[in-house]
């Protein structure tokens, strides 16, 4: 049975980073439209406050970890973590090993123009067997003939792998919305990762990422996401008030 780990309603999934690619592999040789997502706290404190997104997170194959603040609501709500942080983009990265390595088909889809071809670019240079079979960036109406477009582009690249880097809400809301019409068999909200692989972000020095301060280095970086870093002392405080109140009798 699969271990699943209940973080303030959102249902993730208690694996190492062997085991989720073990099972994103199984996923790739299927052809059933898989979604993974990967919440950190401001998701799931989205989740908190919306029952319609939180049931859109839920309903992923697959939910691992991504943030120091949903690792520390573990511990807190004494359901630890087995596997600790699973960084989206690790595990992003992890599958383009293994989809050129197997001969997998991805198509990357998101960032500003040019950020997809310049981060497929910088893949296929690390990861020479990797085919890439699209991309297109995040500009685009999700309501129009354009997503129809975009659909069957993705459709008759007979993908296998879909990266979905539109940002939270938008990509998770979007692979809910068109999985029933996408011919692929795994798709990943993965955030700012094609940025990163484009070389436009770098990520924090190794020191930061494995002290769980990844969060301080890109707040140091990008002083303007105050606003959201904000959100993650709310989250572990009613993290912390939710553990009080089901210990009550």
């Amino acid at each position: 049975m699969e271990k699943k780990i209940n973080i303030r309603r959102v249902l993730f999934d208690n694996v190492t980073m062997a085991e989720a690619l073990s099972r994103c592999a199984g996923y790739l040789n299927e052809k059933k439209a898989r979604v993974i997502h990967t919440p950190n706290a401001e998701i799931v404190q989205h989740c908190v406050e919306d029952q319609a997104f939180c049931d859109i997170v839920n309903s992923a194959d697959l939910i691992v970890p991504d943030g120091i603040g949903v690792v520390l609501a573990g511990k807190i709500l004494k359901t630890p973590f087995e596997g600790g942080r699973l960084p989206g983009i690790e595990l992003c990265e992890a599958l383009l090993s293994y989809c050129a390595e197997n001969g997998k088909r991805v198509f990357f889809l998101g960032g500003k123009p040019g950020v997809p071809e310049l981060a497929a670019s910088n893949m296929v240079a690390k990861y020479p067997s990797l085919t890439v079979c699209g991309t297109r960036d995040g500009y685009f109406d999700t309501e129009s003939e354009e997503n129809d477009a975009l659909i069957a582009d993705i459709n008759d690249a007979r993908t296998d792998l879909l990266l979905v880097c539109l940002g939270s809400p938008k990509q998770e809301t979007w692979m809910r919305e068109n999985r029933g019409r996408l011919d692929v068999a795994l798709m990943g909200g993965f955030g700012g990762s094609l940025d990163v692989f484009a070389g436009n972000v770098k990520r924090a020095p190794a020191f930061f990422c494995n002290h769980g301060l990844e969060w301080l280095y890109r707040l140091g970086t990008q002083p303007k996401r105050i606003g959201r870093m904000m959100k993650i002392p709310v989250f572990l405080a009613q993290t912390v008030s939710e553990r009080k109140n089901h210990q009550r009798p």
